[in-house]
């Protein structure tokens, strides 16, 4: 898979990325990673991005011009699946979205800055918008990089361990269960008996029934009807 960003600040994003699990999938060629900078791609002085919004209020507008000439350069040597802007009305990110995303080949992610873009920018090149909450940032990179994250891990081959990803949170509208790990017995507080039996079977019915009780108690409107 192949992703691009870009961003008014690449320096926030290039260290995220040189670490950890990230880091091992571009290794191993799973994943890559481009960082673009906008300001090389604007024809006015300064390396302006950003100019007064029409019709006054306050607040910078990044500029057309320059999104559009990096977009369509970047067009020139990729087809992107899809052109995606971080921004607060966009639809919400969720685990089902990180999944979705996770089945494409090649994603362009561009970082809002300031109050936002051109709206002809989002009229004609953006293909989806995603928020990663309800509230406002500085900007999309930290949005970016969650997204590339929750993406990333779901690529088959770059956890150790595959089925790891499958029994996260969310991955079926459940919260994960309690973990353990050593010691059994710790400060007199004890791992639960069943995850000692090595009965496999037992195991993931007590597991389904932990995640249920959890979200029940945490959050009952990840629940489907069948399931309350």
């Amino acid at each position: 898979m192949k992703i691009d960003i870009i961003s008014v600040v690449p320096e926030l994003l290039e260290s995220f990325f040189a670490h950890s699990i990230l880091k091992r999938a571009k290794e191993k060629s799973l994943l890559e990673v481009n960082i673009f900078n906008l300001r090389d791609f604007t024809n006015y002085k300064h390396g302006q991005v950003d100019d007064y919004q029409f019709g006054g209020g306050a607040g910078l507008v990044m500029m057309a011009e320059p999104l559009v000439n990096a977009i369509e350069t970047l067009q020139k040597n990729t087809v992107y699946d899809e052109v995606i802007f971080l921004t607060p009305d966009g639809e919400n990110f969720y685990q089902q979205t990180a999944n979705q995303l996770s089945l494409k080949n090649n994603l362009l992610l561009i970082c809002g800055h300031y109050k936002g873009i051109d709206q002809r920018v989002r009229d004609h090149f953006i293909t989806r918008e995603i928020s990663i909450g309800d509230y406002v940032l500085s900007g999309g990179e930290l949005g970016a990089a969650i997204i590339v994250d929750a993406v990333g891990r779901l690529i088959p081959g770059v956890l150790n361990d595959e089925t790891s990803a499958l029994m996260d949170s969310f991955q079926d509208n459940l919260l994960a269960p309690p973990v353990y790990t050593r010691p059994e017995d710790f400060r007199g507080w004890k791992v639960p008996d069943i995850l000692l039996s090595g009965n496999h079977a037992n195991i993931e019915i007590w597991r389904h029934e932990e995640a249920l009780k959890r979200t029940k108690e945490r959050r009952p409107d990840l629940l489907k009807d069948d399931e309350e």
